[in-house]
């Protein structure tokens, strides 16, 4: 045996290495964190640690003396290995090193685990007569840098993605505000035709669905507006349950498996059923023929970061969902892009690819993270961590609303005034003076067409600058400030806080596509107002006319 040539014959020192007995050089070689392999000049293994074995994955199996080194190795890197022994049994350099996957692991049943990778440095073994026998290999773990490179280079490419469609959902919201406007102008107006009144309903059913789906990007893109409750988890659970055993359809069984007691989160409920039903829908997609959707729930203490795919998740208590199916699994190739916008695993059954882009938004916004785990052919399960809402805090909440409501500021035997029942200003008056700051021009021009024709004396600017220049040509306060927040120059919060400081307390709506805590950041609550993109012009007005009335009691 070429092992046995190696124990007889072989040179002084690389003998010397392979069958030493010294106790404090066995001590060294084996407990070394670094991976070392001896192999001789042609490549066979003589001798290996424990580092080294364990990161190729044969610890329960250790690989036998004799055999080539390069099976240590992934399939697709042997060459390079057997490129750097070559080269070292030629004599032509010292040291090499290069960055290598180790061979893959295999679990029970012969699963795949995936490899480890390593940087491997190549150092002749060179006898006092300077011929080669040999080499040592050492091995150093890299594992984890690079999935850690991996992580950071997703989760910066998908901060840039979000950013994008943030943009696009921004720039969408003001062009299906105007497209909205302009609808109801045109259906506002009497004896029109049939089919004209259709087409125009059709219009603006078709800019509702595109608003919808801007909705969904602004949900990717951590911009939407949220309203977060403290709820108990599986009460949220539980109360959605019908309604996705509706959704699922007889063929695929819903199971549910909820730790208690159950702990309080702080999420939106209408955003939070959303992640839920849309991973419901998605499973059931991955179950044609039918199967089994498991929802669990349990709490988790973690004392140290938790890597799960391309999240890390910092220590803390959080309250995990899991929500499993037994469908046909996502390709390894998918699992990265699966919560890209627009990337769909099922183009043909026209799924939009926002679905899991809209959960994965919801979930970072609320502070959350989610992972994915599959295997083709039997399923995926999605994990969701939400931080758990300390009990001080609940219970600070609690004794709030047991608190009796203030008393009303109006006698009980009068009702506050109606915005929507505000009827026209008098013959020959006007109600007051609107402010309207918007650099979308089919914006601006429809906004100002609508509170003119409900009684409004309009002061409509293009930017900033432009409104604070027509303020300073004013005799009086204007009755409401209705600004944009994103806008070239000067931007909403500048606008609002400019005009404030002339006119303190003046009521302020202010309209973005964005969510209303980006839009609000900031800025004093009394007297604020958000109006989200895109809306119509009756909820402007009817906005309007409640901030004015509210102002002159």
């Amino acid at each position: 045996m070429r092992t046995e040539q190696a124990r007889s014959d072989g040179p002084a020192l690389i003998d010397r290495l392979v069958h030493s007995d010294g106790e404090a050089w066995r001590t060294l070689f084996d407990e070394a964190p670094t991976g070392i392999v001896i192999v001789d000049v042609a490549g066979g293994l003589l001798l290996a640690n424990e580092a080294a074995q364990a990161l190729a994955g044969r610890t329960d199996q250790p690989v036998p003396r004799g055999v080539p080194v390069t099976e240590l190795f992934h399939a697709e890197d042997r060459a390079k290995v057997e490129a750097e022994l070559s080269r070292i049994a030629a004599g032509l350099g010292g040291r090499a090193s290069v960055e290598l996957r180790l061979a893959e692991r295999q679990g029970e049943g012969g699963i795949a685990l995936g490899c480890s990778v390593a940087m491997v440095a190549f150092t002749p073994i060179v006898e006092p007569g300077g011929r080669v026998s040999g080499a040592v290999i050492r091995l150093t773990d890299i594992t984890r840098h690079r999935v850690m490179e991996t992580q950071l280079a997703q989760t910066q490419k998908m901060q840039a993605v979000g950013q994008l469609a943030g943009g696009i959902a921004h720039d969408f919201n003001n062009l299906l505000t105007a497209i909205i406007a302009a609808t109801d102008l045109c259906l506002a107006h009497d004896g029109l035709v049939e089919p004209l009144q259709a087409d125009l309903l059709h219009i603006r059913r078709s800019a509702e669905r595109g608003a919808a789906l801007v909705k969904q990007l602004l949900a990717f893109s951590r911009r939407q507006t949220l309203q977060p409750r403290v709820i108990r988890l599986a009460d949220a659970i539980e109360d959605i349950a019908a309604l996705l055993r509706r959704l699922l359809g007889q063929r695929v069984a819903l199971e549910l498996d909820l730790e208690l007691p159950s702990h309080m989160i702080r999420v939106d409920p209408v955003q939070f059923d959303q992640v839920i039903v849309n991973l419901a829908l998605n499973a059931r997609d991955a179950m044609p023929q039918g199967g089994r959707l498991t929802i669990r729930t349990s709490n988790i203490v973690l004392y140290r970061p938790l890597v799960r795919g391309q999240e890390v998740i910092p220590p803390g208590r959080y309250a995990m969902v899991e929500v499993s199916d037994t469908g046909v699994g996502i390709a390894p190739d998918d699992l990265p892009r699966l919560f890209e916008p627009f990337f769909s695993t099922r183009k043909e059954a026209g799924g939009t690819g926002l679905g899991l882009a809209t959960v994965y938004g919801i979930v970072r916004q609320t502070d959350g993270f989610i992972s994915v785990e599959s295997t083709l052919g039997e399923g995926a399960t999605f994990r969701i961590y939400l931080p758990i809402v300390a009990q001080e805090e609940v219970e600070t909440r609690e004794r709030a609303a047991e608190r009796p409501p203030p008393a009303p500021a109006e006698p009980p035997d009068r009702a506050p005034p109606q915005p929507e029942a505000a009827a026209g200003p008098p013959p020959g008056r006007q109600r007051g003076t609107v402010l309207l700051v918007e650099d979308e021009d089919g914006v601006r021009r429809l906004s100002t067409r609508a509170l003119e024709s409900a009684g409004w004396r309009v002061l409509a600017a293009a930017s900033g600058e432009a409104a604070m220049q027509m303020l300073e040509a004013e005799p009086g306060p204007p009755s409401v400030l209705v600004s944009d927040v994103v806008m070239p120059g000067m931007d909403g919060t500048q606008v609002v806080r400019a005009v404030r400081a002339r006119h303190p307390g003046l009521p302020v709506v202010l309209v973005s596509g964005y969510s209303e805590s980006a839009a609000l950041e900031g800025l004093p609550e009394e007297d604020l107002h958000f109006l989200p993109k895109p809306y119509t012009l009756r909820q402007l007005v009817a906005r309007v006319e409640q901030l004015a009335a509210e102002a002159a009691r």
